[in-house]
């Protein structure tokens, strides 16, 4: 009899995953194949397999999950609109007369694009075509330009609304639905994605500004004839944007980030519900870049949105409601004729999206990101099913328990683990499969107050770590991205050395955030209550 088919199926899985076959598949397949081996050699019982049609039902019909396509389509619109073009022509008036300005001037872009869409191959392929010739024109090595780049276009994975921290919420409820109740706690508070994006804004920003710091004393310090940096002159002070051109760039997605985080941190709207304002925000801000009639319907749109939100706040409208005052009626009557006059702007917005061909290559890129990701998250619940039947959780089990160091040795078991993976794996392989399976564990393991573990510093750590899969060579998914609209005086091996000192800024929020667990949970606590 074979011994520990479980943590055999793990290390088919590993090695699998980098053949090149598509994940989804792989995960499945594996899956399966283990559980047929494990049925022959009497290890595994097959009628377990009935349990993968209402998972599969379950993950369809999973309300967190309908936040993923519609923070898809955000990012998607607000690419094809090319927002970022102007956000980085107004950062660069903003910040080009400090030392290293286009440096800071991409990074900012890259911090509001992260919380505007939240998508890493359209960051860095928007950031790397619009402003990598002008870093490389203005003196910029090609390794800091390409670093610079590929960095501020993962901040989208750790800056909410993040698709990483909504995945990486959805994981990180069930495991500690599972850990409460294997503990005897059979009415756990839950974990939502809100809680998730209060907790990683303030590590989030931090690592913005720690990779802005870099950047400005690399420009202080680099001698300029073997930099090519120019420090004061990044900018042309004569190429100087009109205010009202500066702030048409600048207002707009700094709007539209408040409307969808800070709805959600003010406790006004579900994730699921606000992904659906920035949705359809990003259908305003898309139209309002066209010019004529369009402008002045998208502007109707967003003042029609805008006042139905204030309106909702100001008379608290909810339907069905006995004894509604006359103010009340007045502001749900008022509120009935902007539902009209968003749905008639709604639909000409679209209409002229069409015809711009903005909308339709829009919605092409969310259904194929959300494929991915749906059919990869069905793979998963397949494989981790069947290593669950083949004993897998006891071999994890058994194994964290048994590192040196309790529970600071088990969690850095883990982090080494999933730093290393990002090597070689992309971070939905490694939520997917690492997350269900580590996570119930640690959120078992007492702390050193004798306290359990936070599942919010859990995952903001988790995140972070992540983070680093996007940028670390061979396979970091960002720069392939770069690699794919970089000029060919870019060498690879200058991607690579670019993107080293920004990882060496992950870890080093990594450890400061394990030192300072109040970094994650503070916000949370101060927003939702959350403990």
């Amino acid at each position: 009899m074979i011994v520990h088919l479980d943590l055999w199926m793990f290390a088919a899985l590993i090695i699998l995953l980098m053949s090149g076959y598509p994940v989804a598949l792989v995960l499945g397949g594996t899956g399966l194949l283990f559980a047929l081996a494990g049925s022959l050699l009497g290890q595994f019982d097959l009628t377990l397999l009935n349990a993968i049609p209402p998972r599969i039902f379950g993950i369809m019909t999973n309300q967190v999950l309908i936040a993923v396509p519609l923070f898809v389509f955000m990012g998607a619109m607000l690419e094809r609109s090319k927002i970022a073009e102007d956000l980085l022509d107004a950062m660069g008036q903003v910040l080009g007369r400090l030392p290293g300005g286009l440096s800071l001037s991409v990074m900012a872009v890259g911090m509001l694009m992260a919380a505007s869409t939240g998508i890493v191959g359209a960051t860095v392929v928007t950031l790397g075509l619009l402003s990598l010739p002008t870093m490389l024109k203005r003196g910029y090595s090609p390794s800091l330009a390409s670093g610079t780049i590929a960095a501020s276009g993962t901040l989208g994975q750790i800056i909410p609304p993040s698709i990483v921290l909504v995945i990486l919420a959805d994981q990180l409820s069930n495991a500690w639905q599972k850990a409460q109740l294997e503990s005897g706690n059979f009415s756990p508070d839950t974990i939502t994605v809100g809680d998730l994006f209060a907790g990683a804004l303030l590590p989030g920003l931090i690592l913005v500004q720690l990779y802005m710091l870099y950047l400005f004393i690399t420009a202080l310090l680099a001698p300029k004839p073997v930099s090519g940096l120019k420090g004061h002159d990044d900018c042309d002070a004569d190429a100087a944007i009109p205010t009202e051109q500066l702030l048409r760039a600048l207002v707009p997605p700094i709007v539209l980030i408040i409307l969808v985080l800070g709805t959600i941190l003010a406790g006004v709207a579900t994730p699921t519900e606000a992904a659906s304002v920035g949705a359809v925000g990003s259908i305003m801000l898309g139209a309002s870049r066209l010019n004529g009639r369009w402008q002045k319907i998208a502007l109707i749109f967003g003042a029609a949105l805008f006042s139905l939100f204030v309106l909702a706040q100001l008379f608290d409208l909810r339907f069905g409601r006995d004894g509604l005052s006359t103010m009340d009626q007045f502001g749900i009557f008022v509120a009935i004729g902007l539902v009209v006059v968003l749905v008639i702007s709604l639909g000409f917005s679209t209409k002229a999206l069409y015809g711009a061909k903005i909308l339709r290559p829009a919605l092409e890129t969310t259904v194929h990101i959300t494929t991915m990701i749906f059919v990869i998250l069905i793979g998963a619940t397949i494989f981790s099913l069947v290593f669950r039947g083949l004993g897998g959780d006891e071999s994890i089990r058994d194994l964290l328990l048994g590192l040196p160091g309790g529970t600071f040795g088990a969690l850095l078991g883990v982090m080494v683990l999933m730093f290393f993976l990002g090597f070689f794996l992309d971070f939905l392989e490694i939520t997917f499969v690492v997350v269900p399976l580590v996570a119930p564990i640690l959120l078992q393991m007492p702390m050193a107050d004798g306290s359990l573990m936070n599942p919010i510093w859990l995952g903001i750590l988790m995140a972070i770590n992540l983070q680093t899969s996007f940028l670390t060579p061979p396979f970091g998914v960002a720069l392939f991205y770069l690699r794919g609209v970089a000029p060919a005086s870019v060498r690879t091996i200058d991607i690579y050395r670019g993107v080293m000192p920004f990882v060496g800024i992950q870890l080093l929020v990594l450890v400061i955030l394990w030192k300072n667990p109040v970094l994650a949970t503070w916000l949370p606590n101060f927003v939702f209550g959350v403990n």
